[in-house]
């Protein structure tokens, strides 16, 4: 995947860092809706492509978002988790990414 800013090529495997499963994201899942943690400076663009090569599926949208860090304790020790991005992407009806195995 070429992209703009970015250095060079980009593996598809870079931009899209893993599924997240969650129970919201296991019920869009009847919507043909799938989220992903991704790069934070991918692009819409980018994570559309990630998907087709990755998944052989059609995209045909994506919503991206910031998710702020949550401040954590443990005993006297406060910390924040990490920020990253998530990904929704709806695939085109009849596509289907079994790595999820739902129904």
């Amino acid at each position: 995947i070429h992209v703009g800013r970015w250095c060079g090529v980009v593996d598809a495997r870079q931009i899209i860092i893993r599924p997240v499963i969650s129970e919201k994201s296991y019920g869009m899942i009847n919507q043909n809706k799938y989220c992903f943690e991704v790069h934070p400076k991918a692009t819409k663009p980018h994570v559309s492509a990630a998907v087709e090569e990755i998944f052989k599926v059609r995209v045909i949208g994506v919503n991206t978002m910031n998710m702020k860090p949550k401040p954590k304790r443990r005993g006297v020790h406060r910390g924040l988790t990490k920020r990253w991005k998530k990904a929704v992407v709806e695939l085109a009806p009849g596509d289907r990414i079994e790595f999820f195995g739902a129904t």
